[in-house]
């Protein structure tokens, strides 16, 4: 067979790195948790509650003048903690303020458009929305909830398809994915909104794609390669899906990098996260699932098929 003649000389030593990969995984999830406890996330106003107020400024739109006009002391009320950004032009701008106990929710999008018109009057209001705090407190615990399912269910199908090792691994590779992707959102600073939490379970599903298929060649070497330690079947399985792992990336990224620069600002976030996650993901799938396997000791005792007796066969001949 094609497999018991595989050269393993041929092959890319994967494992080789595997202490190096360790330790920068162990660098990017520390400062990731980090990051997450100190910075913690720039929650959206999906999450938050508040008030988002869409400005369109003919001329272009100076953000520093517009933050400047609604913190100003000649103002009825100042809003000097407003979230002052474009919105896909350097003429629409999107402001967002958080709630307020001394100004009521249906005011607080009028004063602004207010202020912003008064000292600009070619600005122009295109929308106003308002989303309430208890409705960002449900999303924040049914997303942390939809994402913990996942994990869960993803575990519970891998021991049941694979080995207890490899479903280990590949939830710490998932939980990896997530927690550095969070990370650099929260030292970036990056609004969390609901596209992104979308976004962080389409990366739990294509990390769990790529380890899937990784595992299935690992198990099939492991059973029709003849000769070589977990280490080096480990490199031959994943030398063989090399091709496809890179394939299916890059195809990917270029779609999302379309996304990224030409999607517009409401799905900046989501190809943003998207992006971050294929690239941690490919390199999980690689490095964190496998080599996570192959310290809890996997061997291919663990995955040969059970053996079936044969009926009669314990029957003694006469």
């Amino acid at each position: 067979m094609s497999f018991q003649i595989i050269k393993l000389s041929s092959t890319v030593d994967f494992m080789k790195l595997r202490v190096a990969a360790l330790v920068l995984s162990g660098i990017l999830l520390i400062g990731s948790i980090g990051s997450l406890v100190v910075n913690q996330l720039n929650w959206g106003l999906d999450f938050t509650g508040g008030t988002v107020v869409q400005m369109k400024y003919p001329n272009g739109a100076n953000l520093e003048s517009i933050r400047s006009e609604l913190a100003a002391d000649s103002n009825e009320f100042q809003f000097p903690d407003a979230v002052v950004q474009n919105f896909g032009s350097s003429q629409d701008v999107i402001i967002r303020v958080a709630p307020r106990d001394d100004i009521p929710k249906e005011t607080i999008g009028d004063e602004v458009v207010k202020i912003l018109v008064e000292a600009t009057p070619s600005a122009t209001r295109d929308r106003i929305e308002f989303v309430g705090p208890n409705v960002g407190e449900e999303l924040t615990e049914q997303g942390g909830l939809a994402m913990l399912v996942a994990l869960i269910c993803i575990l519970i199908y891998v021991a049941m398809r694979f080995e207890w090792r490899f479903a280990l691994g590949s939830v710490a590779a998932l939980a990896h994915d997530v927690i550095i992707v969070l990370g650099l959102f929260s030292i970036l600073q990056l609004e969390f909104d609901l596209t992104v939490l979308a976004a962080l379970l389409a990366v739990i599903g294509y990390s769990l794609n790529d380890t899937i298929v990784v595992s299935d060649r690992i198990r099939e070497n492991f059973r029709k390669v003849r000769k070589g330690s977990p280490s080096e079947i480990i490199n031959i399985s994943l030398t063989q899906t090399l091709n496809r792992t890179l394939v299916t990336s890059l195809t990917t990224i270029l779609v999302l990098l379309a996304l990224f620069f030409k999607g517009g600002a409401l799905i900046h976030g989501f190809a943003t996260a998207l992006l971050m996650g294929v690239f941690i993901g490919t390199y999980s799938s690689i490095y964190v699932a496998s080599t996570v396997a192959l310290a809890l000791g996997i061997s291919k005792e663990d995955l040969m098929p059970p053996e079936i007796d044969k009926e009669g066969e314990d029957l003694d001949l006469l």
